[in-house]
């Protein structure tokens, strides 16, 4: 049954919890493919972002896998193992690693963060395509009182 199929008082029934679990594996899978078709993985691009001054890194200093780990802990999934990912990004030449273990970005690691974010506008656009924005700020502000009246703090 599709969607259309569903009336406004069936849709009011069914369970959020289920359906926002389906949206998030679906919303994963496809974020990971276009970005698998760009050479990268979803954690290699984290790696990239957390490391860079120009994104997320506040001072750019090196961080050691167990640093990026917990800066990383709200949004990395059970199967990224950082430490296989981080030397795919050491052998590219993106990352080096200091004696004292920390992983630092690269110029070509960086080249290859801002490559990847040009993309980032057209995942997004596919990912919205048919919603309008509106609706789209309603559901969160939903999603996030959910979050609220069960006891979570949304981000």
């Amino acid at each position: 049954m599709t969607d259309q199929q569903f009336t406004d008082d069936e849709l009011a029934t069914q369970p959020a919890a289920y359906w926002t679990g389906v949206a998030y594996e679906a919303l994963i899978a496809f974020t990971r493919a276009r970005q698998a078709e760009l050479g990268f993985t979803q954690p290699q691009y984290w790696l990239l972002r957390n490391l860079s001054p120009h994104d997320l890194s506040p001072d750019g200093s090196g961080m050691t896998v167990p640093e990026l780990r917990q800066a990383m802990s709200g949004y990395l999934r059970a199967e990224d193992d950082l430490e296989r990912e981080a030397a795919v990004l050491l052998e590219r030449g993106r990352l080096t690693r200091d004696d004292d273990g920390r992983l630092w970005i690269t110029e070509a690691g960086e080249a290859a963060r801002a490559g990847l974010k040009e993309h980032t506008p057209a995942i997004r656009d596919r990912i919205h395509q048919g919603i309008d924005d509106a609706d789209y700020v309603t559901t969160l502000k939903v999603l996030r009182q959910m979050i609220r009246n069960t006891g979570g703090t949304p981000a």
